[in-house]
């Protein structure tokens, strides 16, 4: 009886309706619902990282802007300086070659040679003179002394300008003298033109960086009597003169890459748009 207690099924009333037994682990979900997942917390991250990232891009765009601005201003600035040289030193372009070379100057052959037969015709003179004086003593006879007056009236009349030129094309002393004196003074006063009144190489030595031999120490008091303006009257000397000369003729050189530097700039501002840096044209009257 016992087993068959065991074994029999127990009976159920079926008015009492269902009955719950327990079952087994729910399945898991299906895997293709992880990527939903996934792509939810991606978009959660990019939400979370896009206002870092639109500010970092801010703060770049901002850098970018005030790096612009500086190069501009660093651009105005350089072209500002540029122009201000350009428009000291125009009077460089003025420079004549010619007429600061002094190339007519009398070199010191000539005036050894003008200077030798100036001291001849002092000596003729003078020995004539005092054979004449010596027949008014009665040193010598008359007709000696005569001799001697007629010789000292030739040798007088050979040195007039007019009548030397007639039997010789060499200049006498004094012309080689006055010459280097016109001349001299010629180019001082051209000196005086490009100095004007503000004194022009003194201002010529901001180009010194476009130009090394401007830095010159044998320029140096030059430099300071253009800056005193009194340099013209100090030219002096021919070693002068072209000291000057090869001054301007450095300074003309800084100025022609000074101007290539300033077209360079005005072309790069215009390029970059910057309306501010590039140079206008001034208005027609």
């Amino acid at each position: 009886m016992a087993e068959n207690q065991r074994t029999a099924p127990p009976k159920t009333d079926p008015t009492q309706g269902a009955v719950l037994r327990q079952g087994r682990a729910a399945d898991p979900l299906p895997s293709a619902t992880q990527p939903d997942a996934a792509e939810a917390e991606a978009e959660a991250e990019a939400l979370e990282t896009a206002p870092a990232v639109e500010e970092e891009e801010g703060v770049a765009e901002e850098l970018e802007a005030a790096s612009s601005e500086f190069e501009q201003a660093r651009a105005q600035f350089k072209q500002r300086e540029l122009r201000l040289i350009l428009r000291q030193c125009d009077r460089v372009l003025l420079l004549d070659f010619n007429r600061l070379a002094m190339s007519d100057w009398p070199d010191d052959y000539t005036l050894a040679t003008a200077r030798r037969n100036r001291d001849l015709w002092l000596f003729s003179a003078f020995a004539a003179a005092v054979v004449f004086v010596s027949g008014l003593t009665g040193f010598v006879t008359a007709w000696v002394a005569g001799t001697g007056f007629g010789a000292f009236m030739i040798i007088l009349m050979l040195g007039i300008p007019a009548v030397r030129r007639i039997y010789t094309s060499s200049p006498s002393y004094l012309d080689v003298i006055m010459k280097r004196q016109r001349l001299l003074r010629e180019a001082r006063a051209y000196a005086a033109h490009l100095e004007g009144k503000e004194g022009l190489i003194w201002q010529c030595t901001r180009m010194a960086d476009f130009n090394a031999a401007l830095k010159n120490t044998r320029f140096s008091s030059l430099i300071r009597l253009s800056e005193r303006r009194i340099l013209p009257s100090h030219l002096t000397r021919r070693e002068h003169v072209r000291l000057y000369l090869i001054y301007l003729l450095e300074a003309e050189k800084a100025y022609a890459r000074v101007q290539a530097a300033f077209f360079e700039g005005n072309r790069r501002a215009i390029d970059q748009g910057w309306r501010g840096v590039a140079a206008e044209p001034e208005p027609r009257a």
